[in-house]
């Protein structure tokens, strides 16, 4: 077996391709296929008005699972993110709430809300095309990966955040050792 070769970007970020002849090619096409059509979810969810230009594809073994676009203003959900929609989406088509088989791809890099989803689904590969950066440019609000690097604060939320002590902490932690036995994720 011939060996893979790493290659590291201008960006910073590494990828290992594989030596046979034409495979980062068509990896980079497959994955042009895809975040295009992540970005014209991105359109058409502006386009409908159903919220911000961002879009996500959930793609298993070459084939879109599902498509969708961002979802906060028509649905009235400040969670009905595009990664987290389609994530959503996927997982009722499959009918399973786990998707290592699957990859991600999305217009623009995942909020922590995101990120976080796309992780809970056990997703393999996640694939993204503008930097946080764009969509912070145009007003959206980045605080909370700025709080999660260390690099801001929680100013534009009036938001307290405490952990309950007494029986209330103790009764919360009950409930997972009363229920292992009961309830398997995987």
């Amino acid at each position: 077996m011939e060996e893979a070769s790493v290659l590291e970007s201008k960006d910073g970020t590494i990828s290992v391709a594989s030596a046979f002849p034409g495979h980062q090619e068509a990896v980079q096409d497959r994955d042009h296929e895809f975040l295009s059509k992540a970005v014209e979810e991105a359109y058409k969810g502006v386009d409908c008005g159903h919220g911000g230009p961002f879009g996500a594809v959930v793609v298993r073994n070459h084939e879109i699972i599902a498509s969708c676009h961002n979802m906060v203003l028509n649905n009235t959900d400040p969670t009905a993110h595009a990664e987290v929609t389609a994530i959503r989406e996927a997982c009722k088509k499959l009918k399973k709430i786990e998707l290592s088989d699957c990859e991600i791809y999305a217009s623009c890099e995942p909020c922590p809300m995101c990120f976080g989803a796309i992780h809970l689904s056990r997703i393999k590969r996640l694939v993204y095309g503008a930097k946080a950066e764009a969509a912070i440019a145009i007003g959206f609000d980045d605080f909370i990966a700025d709080a999660l690097r260390g690099t801001g604060h929680y100013q534009k939320a009036n938001l307290e955040i405490k952990r309950a002590d007494g029986n209330g902490a103790v009764i919360a932690e009950q409930v997972f050792e009363k229920t292992k036995e009961k309830f398997r994720m995987y």
